[in-house]
């Protein structure tokens, strides 16, 4: 006698996703949303691992050994929105026998794009420009007023040189900035000498010469205050600093105390330490760039996490390994 059709995984899904991708979800699997987007509770995560088969969290989920220690025995994949794996505690997945997947790739050109982006706005203060103009406090214009730092010439140290970096990189060049960089593995010589990118093996070293930083670095424990507060006393007072990666990678406090000195001239962040919340010191410095973790909104950006997804938990639930699984988090 024939079996009667497969019973379809369980999906529950942290935050609300694009149209497209919920409905995708929908047709393919049991799956439960969240129409109004609250981030869930720590205990409404716990009922979550109780009941899925699959959860789809994203960065705003503190997936901790807590919450999977409480998983129930039929949760066999977490397939989380986003690259970052951060907030997810992946010893404790792999001990459970939990599968863990995220979408690499997607995010490159756009989080490239909102580093570029930064590093013009942070370089030519047009968050200071833009607030004194809706404040209207512009007198007009004035031979030394707003006076920003030209790019052309400036040397750009890059802390990560993976996909992001490495894009980041080719749109720099375009600006007329020279390309140096550190990595926890040098990259590939034609690599290297494609983006003319000059490798530093001490992070040390590079910092005290460059006068952009950019960190493109995942967060790992092994990058946890990788700029702390000795490695940013290194770099030059009229250097500026840009972070599009994850907040935790900066000893914010320091840079914050080193910005209200004078002792770097800029800072431009979309990720911060302790996000949502932002340190209330940052609001009083002129000389930052503030933006709320957009490094890779975009519409296009968004529908190709979800479908890289929708693969992952299909494979998955056809019994084939999936193709974005996280093996290991090194910086």
């Amino acid at each position: 006698m024939p079996s009667g059709p497969k019973k379809k995984p369980l999906v529950i899904v942290t935050r609300t996703l694009p149209d497209a991708i919920e409905t995708r979800l929908m047709e393919l699997f049991d799956t439960r949303l969240n129409a109004d987007d609250k981030p869930l509770t720590a205990a409404q995560l716990v009922d979550a691992v109780k009941t899925a088969d699959v959860l789809v969290p994203t960065v705003t989920d503190r997936i901790d050994s807590r919450v999977l220690s409480q998983a129930g025995p039929q949760l066999k994949l977490i397939a989380s929105f986003g690259t970052g794996v951060d907030h997810i505690d992946l010893d404790t997945a792999r001990h459970r026998g939990i599968t863990v997947t995220n979408t690499p790739g997607v995010l490159t050109e756009d989080t490239a794009d909102m580093s570029m982006a930064l590093v013009l706005a942070t370089a030519r203060r047009m968050g200071a420009g833009e607030r004194m103009v809706r404040a209207n406090k512009w007198g007009g214009w004035s031979p030394t007023s707003m006076l920003g730092a030209r790019l052309l010439g400036k040397r750009m140290g890059i802390v990560g040189m993976g996909r992001i970096g490495q894009a980041l990189a080719k749109r720099a060049r375009g600006f007329g900035l020279a390309i140096h960089y550190h990595n926890r593995k040098r990259l590939h010589g034609d690599i290297e000498r494609e983006l003319d990118a000059t490798y530093w093996e001490s992070l040390d070293q590079m910092l005290a010469r460059m006068d952009i930083v950019s960190v493109n670095c995942p967060h790992t424990p092994a990058t946890y205050h990788l700029l702390s507060a000795r490695r940013l006393k290194l770099m030059k007072p009229s250097a500026i600093i840009v972070n599009t990666a994850r907040g935790e990678v900066i000893d914010e406090n320091a840079m914050v105390r080193m910005l209200k000195a004078g002792e770097l001239a800029g800072a431009g962040l979309d990720v911060y330490e302790h996000e949502p919340q932002i340190n209330p010191k940052l609001f009083e410095l002129d000389s930052v760039v503030l933006l709320p973790h957009m490094g890779s909104a975009t519409l296009e950006g968004r529908i190709e996490m979800g479908e890289k997804v929708l693969i992952n938990i299909k494979t998955f639930a056809d019994g084939h390994k999936p193709p974005d699984r996280v093996l290991a988090t090194m910086f």
